[in-house]
């Protein structure tokens, strides 16, 4: 059958998230940033002590700015929190990019010239596409050891008061960058799966996936590769650095999907990161 448009997925996943019991009117309701309560961290970070460890992220989703918020009151701070942050952030703190190569006129592969310079940890969750010279600082980046989180939705299923063309509207249908390929891996979709939540497993967290992409191993020999979470993510030693690659952002759309106080978001950092 064919896949069903975004307001006919949106009115079949409700019922579902209605029942969940951090369901909440919108999936990027924002979260006051008083409403923070500590809790304990799998990197080890603990709340009155040093700020937690740096995290640069990079997406197309309402992460940084809450859609509808006056532009005075982000610049001011006086915005609330968006949930994804909040619950991203409680023993991360994140750390916005907008690209991940290095200023025209430097070699891509030179990564301390570049944002992620001094980083460890990075999250590419659905974002608007990658140039050239990305894919080669990503790869360079992830080589020398970094941590990545490549989180890539074949179809988005938040519902966004933004029209199109809007540059806060997030990227309906991720491309697949060409170094997903470099590891040796490709994303199928499946236009015919019904449009519910499943849940899968990436080690011991919980993982819930709502039309997500189907991942191959195409090249063996190109990284280390595992599937997991049903062939809905898999997690790669390329180099002296770790990729988790989910065909899936679910988590980061739904904040009903997200566990009390972001603690399933908080699992799946613990398991790309640490």
């Amino acid at each position: 059958m064919p896949r069903l448009g975004r307001n006919a997925v949106a009115v079949a996943l409700l019922a579902v998230l209605a029942g969940l019991g951090a369901c909440r009117e919108a999936s990027s309701d924002p979260v006051p940033a008083e409403a923070a309560s500590p809790a304990p961290c799998a990197n080890g970070w603990r709340s009155g002590g040093e700020p937690p460890p740096a995290v640069a992220v990079m997406t197309s989703l309402p992460f940084f700015f809450p859609l509808g918020a006056d532009m005075a009151d982000v610049l001011s701070g006086a915005a609330p929190m968006p949930w994804q942050q909040f619950a991203f952030g409680h023993c991360y703190s994140p750390v916005a990019l907008d690209t991940l190569s290095p200023a025209s006129g430097v070699a891509p592969d030179i990564v301390d010239a570049g944002p992620l310079g001094g980083h460890e940890r990075l999250a590419v969750i659905q974002p608007r596409g990658l140039s050239p010279a990305d894919n080669v600082a990503l790869d360079a980046w992830v080589r020398r050891g970094g941590r990545l989180l490549l989180m890539l939705d074949p179809a988005l299923t938040g519902e966004y008061d933004i029209p199109l063309g809007d540059p806060r509207r997030p990227s309906e249908g991720t491309l697949i960058p060409p170094v997903v390929a470099r590891w040796g891996m490709a994303i199928r979709f499946d236009e015919t799966q019904e449009p519910v939540v499943r849940n899968a497993r990436i080690d011991e967290v919980a993982l819930p996936l709502v039309l997500s992409g189907q991942i191959a191993i195409t090249d063996p020999a190109a990284a280390q590769c595992a599937l997991l979470a049903d062939g809905a993510a898999a997690r790669c030693t390329v180099g002296k650095g770790r990729v988790t690659l989910i065909a899936d952002a679910a988590l980061f759309e739904h904040q009903e999907l997200a566990g009390k106080d972001g603690a399933t978001v908080q699992g799946l950092l613990a398991a790309a990161f640490e």
